[in-house]
């Protein structure tokens, strides 16, 4: 025990320490940070500013806008799906959604499936991975945080029109291929997205504050988006500058009843929901999934295909360590992470008993470089000392 209670000490001290820097270097505006070890709730620190502009704290219960957070919370949905019988990882997806048949630069429509989707491994893309004026950007396909008032219906559409940029199962590429997951398990059950997830996710897991619209707007964090010398307060539209293109932000996309209910990017919630599902996760699944089926998850389903993140396979909902050394990362193999372009990152070892949390207001320093970095390095290095 007393070494449990060193390890919290300083896990507490380096990471104030980091969020500090953070804020006070204008990284980012405002941070819940979470660490769960061997079970425990070791570390919540909210700080900075919800609402720079209205000088509204963090709070421990502050709402922020998930975006890539959503993808393992509906994977879950989309798995229960399967241990019900309702549909199969091997299913083509046009069992459910017959007009989805995009085709291949030499007119071919190759079959597309369900596992496939959850995996990225679809022929699918994100507009925002696009250089230019590439084919989704011809399409007009929204990335699913943008184009408020765009039906399901509509941008799957789009989607079909540009071609795929792969043949299925042939190489990894973000994107989409949630959305449409999403679209295919509202088909699968004739209920909407929304209630789905909260039947099979959020409901039994007491997750009460994140869904795809946000009841409480007072709780929900300002959108920013990285800026010199400080962020930038986003408006209606936002574009933030990410690989070789732009990311679309409408922050306010959720409140259109028109929009769809992004599967990939579009849920809000709180760092202690996020974390509630993480640890259940973790810990073999229940009361939503059998182990069994987290077990299949957590596996690295995509083989040697490279990802965007090197050292890294990818499962169902997640990236998975398989070289720490070639990743450069202090996280064990087996190791599930992610992020979320609003300025949100997670990761959860297995082998450590270790989940962490970090959700930020702030695009997209909060999800990649120095502070989530920072985080995941002070964790190791206080659970190593």
């Amino acid at each position: 025990m007393a070494d449990q209670a060193e390890a919290e000490a300083r896990i507490g001290k380096a990471l104030d320490a980091v969020v500090d820097a953070a804020i006070a270097g204008n990284q980012i505006v405002g941070s819940v940070v979470m660490v769960s070890l061997g079970g425990r709730p070791v570390y919540t620190r909210a700080a900075g500013l919800a609402d720079r502009e209205a000088k509204t704290p963090v709070k421990p219960d502050t709402i922020f806008r998930w975006a890539s957070l959503t993808k393992p919370v509906v994977t879950a949905a989309a798995m229960a799906l399967v241990e019900k019988g309702v549909i199969s990882l091997d299913d083509p997806v046009t069992r459910f959604l017959p007009d989805f048949k995009p085709k291949l630069a030499s007119g071919e429509t190759p079959t597309i499936t369900v596992k496939q989707l959850a995996t990225h491994t679809a022929g699918l893309r994100y507009r925002f991975f696009e250089p230019g004026d590439g084919p989704y950007t011809q399409a007009n396909v929204s990335d699913g945080m943008d184009q408020p008032g765009v039906s399901m219906d509509e941008n799957l559409r789009r989607i079909v029109s540009a071609p795929l940029a792969y043949p299925p199962g042939a190489a990894w590429a973000y994107s989409v291929g949630m959305d449409v997951l999403g679209a295919y398990i509202a088909a699968a059950t004739g209920k909407s997205l929304p209630d789905l997830v909260r039947e099979l996710t959020t409901g039994p897991l007491g997750m009460s504050d994140s869904g795809f619209v946000v009841t409480e707007r007072d709780r929900l964090a300002m959108a920013y988006g990285d800026g010199s010398p400080e962020p930038v307060k986003m408006g209606e539209h936002h574009l933030v500058a990410f690989g070789p293109g732009n990311i679309s932000f409408a922050p306010d996309r959720m409140f259109d009843p028109g929009s769809f209910p992004s599967a990939g990017a579009g849920m809000s919630g709180t760092a202690g929901d996020f974390m509630r599902f993480l640890e259940a996760m973790r810990t073999g699944g229940a009361p939503i999934l059998a182990r069994s089926t987290v077990e299949l998850m957590e596996r690295n389903a995509i083989g040697d295909i490279p990802i965007i993140m090197p050292g890294r396979g990818f499962g169902l909902g997640w990236a998975v360590v398989k070289d720490p050394a070639g990743g450069a990362t202090p996280q064990s193999v087996g190791t599930w992470t992610w992020g979320g372009v609003y300025g949100n990152a997670w990761f959860v070892d297995p082998a450590r008993e270790l989940s962490v949390v970090n959700l930020t207001n702030t695009a997209i320093a909060g999800m990649s470089g120095t502070f989530p970095d920072a985080i995941r390095d002070a964790v190791y290095a206080s659970i190593a000392a």
